[in-house]
């Protein structure tokens, strides 16, 4: 301190400080991020996926479970990831701003002598950039936290996939065993339908009565309805729940469908957030939130066939 001036005062200590905190460079929180996202190893697990589906001639249900939960978790993981690299450019360009704006004078704060009025403006108003800063700040923290946990989740998801990929595989000849006693059979008729399921579809509409309606073709449909292979019979008016009798009318039709399945073909049936696949013998296996109650198949009962 130079002969002549008097102590700093408090208001000056707490405006330096603030002005040294809105120096303070930003460290990169996301440089430890250099492995590739999980999202290019889901792409490649995803083509296989595909080709198994194809060889297996339909969705495996199991299979396109995983990877449905996999792209959420790897669409999460990539979204956050998103946020914290805007968030941290946000801090960046703040704190250059305030750099380049030189808000407060340091050698107005080391002249304080007597009545701090002429620089408490300047002060409270770094005082206040500061808080805010720190709360960029701990906001980027927070997210380096949650990016980081949900790129766990992704990678998790993606091993679980891996393993999907690999039982099956090692299930190909009982698969191809299942297919070879079935047969294969191409849509025909004017109703597009493979014969097989054009029989299973007669057969239910023998049984049960379907007050409101089934869908079978859904022309450019990638899976069994584009082929000619599924049809949905309806347990309410569509997109609403069933009541209590449609449900029991579902959970009927659902039992039905799997005691006959092996005698007349069915492949597969989705029924109340549920699946059962022959092709894994795995039983009723539940399925993840897929958004709306006909995408979760509450509103009816799907069946495909060999």
């Amino acid at each position: 301190m130079k002969p002549g001036r008097g102590p700093l005062r408090p208001v000056a200590v707490a405006s330096l400080l603030a002005c040294l905190l809105l120096l303070t460079p930003v460290a990169p929180a996301s440089s430890a991020a250099a492995k590739p996202p999980p999202q290019n190893e889901l792409d490649k697990l995803t083509k296989q996926a595909a080709a198994l589906n194809k060889r297996y001639r339909g969705q495996v249900q199991s299979l396109e479970e995983v990877r449905v939960q996999a792209k959420k978790a790897a669409d999460r993981a990539a979204m956050l990831k998103r946020r914290l690299a805007t968030a941290e450019r946000e801090v960046a360009a703040y704190a250059q701003q305030t750099y380049m704006g030189g808000s407060l004078d340091s050698a107005a704060i080391f002249a304080i002598n007597g009545d701090p009025s002429s620089v408490l403006g300047p002060a409270a108003t770094m005082s206040h950039l500061a808080t805010e800063r720190a709360q960029q700040l701990q906001r980027i923290q927070d997210l380096v936290a949650s990016a980081k946990k949900a790129e766990k989740a992704a990678e998790d998801k993606i091993d679980n996939l891996k393993k999907e990929i690999a039982t099956l595989k090692g299930k190909r000849r009982d698969i191809e065993k299942l297919l070879a006693k079935y047969g294969f059979q191409t849509p025909g008729g004017a109703e597009g339908l493979t014969q097989r399921m054009v029989s299973v579809r007669n057969a239910v509409l023998g049984q049960f009565p379907m007050p409101y309606g089934y869908g079978c073709l859904r022309p450019g449909d990638p899976g069994d309805h584009g082929s000619g292979r599924a049809c949905d019979f309806m347990m309410s008016s569509g997109g609403r729940m069933p009541n209590q009798i449609d449900l029991e009318r579902g959970d009927a039709l659902a039992q039905w469908a799997i005691t006959n399945g092996p005698r007349i073909g069915i492949m597969y049936i989705i029924w109340k957030q549920r699946y059962y696949d022959v092709r894994t013998g795995a039983g009723w296996r539940p399925m993840s939130d897929r958004g709306s109650i006909t995408a979760n198949h509450w509103d009816h009962v799907h069946i495909s066939v060999f």
